[in-house]
């Protein structure tokens, strides 16, 4: 008999024991691997900036904005390409509870991000309708809208019944583009103020910089708040990356806790797993000492170890493996709203792997070692 089918055979003598020990490796693979994907999730915003886009803002808050004269003056900045502008909007989608994101902005926002692939004339009709809007394609799905239907927005920041008709549907160029937004015209939002309330005209959330070169992005950057130092509006301009980290680091504690509890969980189906293997390496002291009797090395009994614990735990981390796909996608579907970017990455899936090969040698080392070092007379003795 070859030493993969005594390993086989060691590893489902006890059926119950070694099925329990699998379920348990399932569970905790697939924990480890969803809690990580939500990890994941949570830095998709600043994982997809472009190095060569600039966020200029209010330096005291997101909460005020910067007047739109300082459009041509940031663009006069040497090594700035384009310049955007975006206003969050916040309004609601006939509940509270069917939260997305809309931002108004100005008609070259989508030349900024060409990760947003909008075909040519939805593009050219939403720049002829001052009313039209663009939505990513989950959005689409998740509310079942359709090119020229109505959206009837209720503003909670701009108060006020606002309409809007669907001129494009934009899909991300990558698999982690945020697909669940949406876009209509800085113009409409500015017009409406100027006739409703006057004071609050004029104004812009933040400005998208594009510049040339992403090595000159703090230069750049100090150029651009240099400008408006001690003025009403000082501006704050970081790369898009540091801004969308500045939204996780608002919630950085709830995001390590996360990460700690997927180690933990791992940590402890590591004793479970070290616990089984001790209880079948005791009940063979016997056979081991047999095995050394008849004249076979201590080492052919380590890989016996070794073998029956990385089978069990490849087994069940495979398993939990497979299974965080499906349920990856029923947890994206609930809570897609929440997480626009929900997707399993290869280095998630490298550490589960990783995490496999490491339960399984960590919970073999003891009784590899004991049966290695036990004598013959004492292993006979031994009832297991």
């Amino acid at each position: 008999m070859s030493i993969f089918k005594l390993i086989i055979k060691n590893a489902f003598r006890h059926k119950l024991r070694t099925g329990l020990t699998i379920l348990g490796l399932v569970v905790a693979t697939l924990s480890f691997g969803l809690l990580q994907t939500v990890v994941n999730a949570w830095y998709a915003g600043a994982d997809a900036a472009s190095n060569t886009r600039l966020i200029t803002r209010n330096s005291t808050s997101l909460v005020f904005s910067l007047p739109f004269t300082y459009e041509n003056r940031i663009r006069a900045v040497e090594g700035v390409t384009q310049v955007a502008m975006a206003n969050w909007f916040g309004g609601i989608y006939q509940e509270p509870k069917n939260f997305f994101p809309q931002f108004s902005v100005s008609n070259n926002y989508f030349d900024l991000y060409p990760e947003f692939v909008l075909p040519d004339d939805e593009r050219i009709a939403f720049q002829r309708d001052r009313k039209g809007c663009v939505i990513g394609r989950k959005l689409a799905k998740l509310y079942g809208f359709k090119i020229g239907d109505i959206i009837p927005i209720r503003g909670t920041i701009f108060s006020g019944q606002w309409e809007f008709v669907v001129r494009g549907i934009y899909d991300g160029r990558e698999a982690t583009t945020d697909s669940s937004q949406m876009f209509f015209h800085w113009e409409y939002l500015n017009e409406t103020l100027q006739k409703t309330a006057p004071r609050r005209a004029n104004q812009v959330g933040i400005y998208v910089v594009q510049i040339n070169r992403p090595d000159e992005a703090a230069s750049i950057s100090q150029t651009i708040d240099n400008q408006f130092k001690n003025s009403l509006a000082e501006t704050l301009t970081e790369t898009e990356k540091a801004f969308q980290l500045g939204f996780v680091a608002m919630t950085e504690t709830i995001v390590v806790a996360i990460r700690l509890v997927s180690f933990v969980v791992i940590i402890i189906i590591m004793a479970v797993m070290a616990n089984t293997m001790a209880m079948s390496a005791r009940e063979r002291l016997a056979e081991y000492a047999t095995l050394k009797a008849l004249g076979f090395k201590p080492v052919f009994l380590a890989k016996l170890i070794v073998g029956e614990s990385l089978l069990i735990s490849f087994a069940g981390a495979g398993l939990g493996i497979v299974l965080l796909f499906p349920v990856a996608h029923v947890f994206s579907e609930a809570l897609g709203k929440f997480f626009p970017v929900f997707r399993i990455s290869n280095e998630t899936l490298v550490l589960q792997m990783a995490s496999a090969v490491v339960v399984g040698l960590v919970a073999a080392i003891v009784p590899a070692v004991r049966s290695m070092r036990i004598k013959i007379v004492d292993g006979l003795r031994s009832i297991g």
